[in-house]
C-alpha cells in the first residue's frame, strides 16, 4: 500500500514540496493550509500601498490534475509518535510529514511591536496597513533588510504625500558592495526617504516610537520588518529545532530527530556542508525544496540520496519602487561582488525573478531565480 505524504503549509515551498512529491513518488499525498488560497507573498507591499494586483490564486486551481488531496484547515498540534497532526476539524494521519509552515513578522522583541506596529508578511497584515495609510502622513519602515528596503521604496514611490522614514540598527546598505550601496543611497534620497540608522528601536507606541537614546521618534504608522519568526508548532511537537524554534535537519533536509520528516523553507534550519546557514527567502527555499524531495523519492525508490546539499547563492534582487531596483551579485556564500546591475534594468530583473517564483508554483520543476 502507497504511503501517506502530508505537507502542511501551503506558501511558495509547501506547495511546490506537494507538487513534487506527487509528480516524484507513488505516494498519495494530502496538502494542509489554513486558507483556501495562495498568497505572492513578495508583492504584498505592494499591496499595501494600494497597488492593484493579481488576486490570490485559489490553491485547488493551482493544484488542478496533480492527484494533491487538499484539505483547508489549521494545524493544531503534531503528534510524532503516532504520527498524526491535528487539525481544528479533526485528525490526519501520515507516514511521511513535509513540514512547510513558514515565518511571520516577529512582534514580540519590543515593547509595543504587537499592539501598534503593522507587517507586510500575511495578506491581513498588508490590508490591515493600506487601511492606516489613508489616514497617514509620516510613516516610520523598521528594519534595513530587502523587505524594509522594499517597503520604504514602494511607500515613497506610490505615496509621495506621505513623510517615510527607515529606522535601522545597523549601517544603511552594509550587506551591500560600495557600488550597491552608492545606488540605495541615491535612490532614497531621489525618493525622499530620510534614514536613521544605527538606532536601537526599545518601544513602539500609538504614536511612534522611541530609540535607544530616548528620543522619541512620531510616526502616524510604523511598519515592521525588523525580523522573522516561526511557528512554535514544531518545538511543541518534540522536533529538534533550534534556537529560533527552526527544525533542524541534515542534508536532505530530514529531521535530524525523526527520519520521517522533513521540513523545507523558512521553518528549517538549512546548512550547507561547508556550515553557511541559509537566509529565509524564495532564492533559498524553492531550489533547496526540489533537492529535498528528489532524495525522498529516491530513498522510497530503495535508493540512497545524495547527502550533499548543492546550493549557491548567485545575485540578491532589490525593488526600489517600480521603475527603479538594484542587482547586486554575490559569492556562493551571499557576500557581496563589486558587481551591480541598477536603474530600470534591474527593476526588469527583478520582476522576472518575482514571476518567475510564482511561475514555480504552477511548474515546480523549473528554475525559481
Amino acid at each position: 500500500m502507497a504511503e501517506h505524504i502530508v505537507v502542511v503549509g501551503a506558501g511558495y515551498t509547501g506547495l511546490a514540496a506537494a507538487k513534487l512529491a506527487a509528480k516524484w513518488t507513488d505516494c498519495r499525498v494530502t496538502l494542509v493550509n489554513a486558507r483556501d488560497r495562495f498568497v505572492e507573498r513578495v508583492r504584498l507591499h505592494q499591496l499595501a500601498v494600494g497597488q492593484r494586483l493579481r488576486g490570490d490564486v485559489p490553491l485547488a486551481e493551482l493544484l488542478a490534475g496533480t492527484g494533491v488531496d487538499l484539505v483547508v484547515d489549521r494545524v493544531t498540534d503534531i503528534d510524532l509518535d503516532t504520527r498524526k497532526i491535528q487539525l481544528t476539524g479533526g485528525a490526519l494521519a501520515y507516514d511521511r510529514l513535509i513540514y512547510a509552515l513558514g515565518s511571520h513578522a516577529n512582534l514580540d522583541g519590543v515593547p509595543g511591536a504587537a499592539e501598534h506596529a503593522h507587517a507586510v508578511s500575511t495578506r491581513e497584515d498588508a490590508e490591515k496597513l493600506a487601511v492606516a495609510l489613508k489616514t497617514a502622513r509620516t510613516v516610520a519602515v523598521l528594519g534595513g533588510g530587502l523587505t524594509g528596503i522594499e517597503a520604504a521604496s514602494e511607500l515613497a514611490e506610490s505615496r509621495p504625500d506621505l513623510d517615510v522614514l527607515l529606522v535601522t540598527a545597523g549601517g544603511f546598505g552594509d550587506a551591500l558592495s560600495d557600488k550597491g550601496r552608492r545606488h540605495l543611497h541615491h535612490a532614497f534620497r531621489r525618493l525622499g526617504v530620510r534614514v536613521r540608522d544605527h538606532a536601537d528601536v526599545t518601544e513602539v507606541r500609538a504614536d511612534g516610537l522611541v530609540l535607544g537614546t530616548g528620543e522619541v521618534v512620531a510616526a502616524d504608522a510604523v511598519v515592521w520588518t525588523a525580523g522573522f519568526a516561526v511557528p512554535d508548532l514544531a518545538a511543541r511537537s518534540g522536533l529538534a529545532v533550534d534556537g529560533h524554534g527552526r527544525v533542524l535537519v541534515d542534508q536532505t533536509l530530514t529531521s535530524i530527530s525523526h527520519p520521517e520528516v522533513l521540513a523545507v523553507g523558512d521553518a528549517a534550519a538549512i546548512k550547507r556542508h561547508d556550515g553557511l546557514e541559509l537566509r529565509m527567502a524564495c532564492a533559498t527555499g524553492l531550489p533547496t525544496t526540489q533537492q529535498a524531495v528528489r532524495a525522498l523519492a529516491k530513498r522510497l525508490d530503495g535508493g540512497r540520496p545524495d547527502d550533499h546539499l548543492r546550493f549557491r547563492y548567485r545575485i540578491q534582487c532589490i525593488s526600489l519602487g517600480r521603475r527603479d531596483g538594484l542587482i547586486q551579485f554575490v559569492n556562493d556564500d551571499d557576500s557581496p561582488k563589486e558587481r551591480v546591475l541598477t536603474g530600470r534594468a534591474a527593476a526588469r530583473v527583478k520582476e522576472l525573478v518575482v514571476r518567475t517564483a510564482f511561475l514555480s508554483q504552477r511548474h515546480p520543476t523549473m528554475p525559481a531565480g
